[in-house]
């Protein structure tokens, strides 16, 4: 950005309709975060450069996405790219479908917390599609205010919930450096019909018939998890990717609501309540099934990414050994 006036006055509302493979929805603030700064020394954005800069010498890219998902991107990065691409994903249903195939093979998981496995026990008690997921992710962090207001959103809207709470994600500045603590009126507004915890097995908890919505930063693997899983979502973004990949779960793929960046309580409770009982919901729910099976067919025995994982097997590691 030229003017740091640009970053508050409208101007990110401008649409970017000529960019080749990307949404003709995109507007500048819906590209990754990085982008929307004054300085041209940037650390963020001198790392991506130099990434991109670095993939032209590369011998392939590999992408965790499926061809179906992104084929107007993928088309145009193949088209003024060097390397060969190869899409494999989504690799949570990738992995899996391997698993069958050789029982005895290994997988290396890839949290970065400890899970909390009695959440799955909770969600066995509850009604099919009638719990709010909410994870926003390993890094993404928020002000004690914006948890308060997620928190009374999630009151108000009357459903039963599993919040995952990281003991890290409020900045601390905003508690005087205590930690994040909810209220003892929405304990009390909510007992018997939320649950929270350090961390879950995400993908577990998301295909557990319990769950209904899921409210999410927009990180790339919980979006893929959960179109896996079939699971509408609640969009939230915080930074990076987060913002492009909400952008296409509304415009695009019609599988989310976004929350608004300016979090507000009523506005929680409004989109909470539209994605499980409304029409809305209804047809992102419809939607994100629709995706579930097309990531199944794209990662099963003849499947795109099935394939291309066999083409980049034969084609670049044997090879290269």
């Amino acid at each position: 950005m030229s003017d740091a006036e640009q970053l508050t006055n409208g101007f990110l509302d401008t649409r970017v309709e000529w960019v080749r493979g990307m949404s003709k929805h995109m507007r500048l603030r819906d590209y990754p975060s990085f982008l929307r700064t004054t300085d041209p020394g940037d650390k963020m954005l001198e790392y991506g450069l130099h990434e991109m800069e670095h993939c032209k010498d590369a011998t392939a890219v590999v992408y965790n996405t499926f061809d179906e998902l992104e084929q107007p991107a993928l088309d145009a990065l193949r088209a003024n790219f060097t390397p060969a691409s190869y899409t494999i994903g989504p690799l949570n249903l990738l992995a899996a479908e391997h698993e069958q195939l050789v029982p005895a093979l290994d997988t290396l998981g890839s949290n970065l917390w400890k899970e909390d496995h009695a959440c799955l026990q909770w969600l066995d008690a509850r009604e099919p599609r009638s719990v709010v997921y909410v994870n926003y992710g390993s890094i993404t962090v928020m002000t004690n205010q914006q948890l308060l207001e997620f928190a009374w959103g999630l009151a108000g809207s009357g459903y039963a919930f599993l919040w995952v709470i990281r003991p890290d994600l409020v900045v601390a500045a905003s508690t005087g450096g205590a930690d994040a603590v909810l209220p003892a009126a929405f304990v009390e507004e909510t007992r018997g019909r939320g649950l929270l915890a350090s961390w879950c097995p995400q993908e577990a908890v998301l295909r557990h018939e319990a769950v209904g919505v899921f409210l999410t930063h927009s990180g790339w693997n919980s979006t893929l998890e959960s179109l896996s899983a079939g699971v509408p979502m609640l969009s939230w973004p915080f930074f990076s990717e987060q913002l492009t990949n909400c952008l296409y779960k509304c415009a695009e793929w019609g599988v989310a609501m976004e929350v608004g960046d300016d979090v507000r309580r009523d506005v929680v409770e409004r989109r909470i309540r539209e994605a499980m009982g409304g029409e809305k919901g209804r047809e992102m729910r419809e939607r994100a099934l629709e995706w579930k099976e097309a990531a199944a067919r794209a990662t099963r025995p003849g499947g795109s990414s099935f394939a291309n994982l066999d083409r980049l097997i034969n084609d670049v590691l044997l090879k290269s050994s």
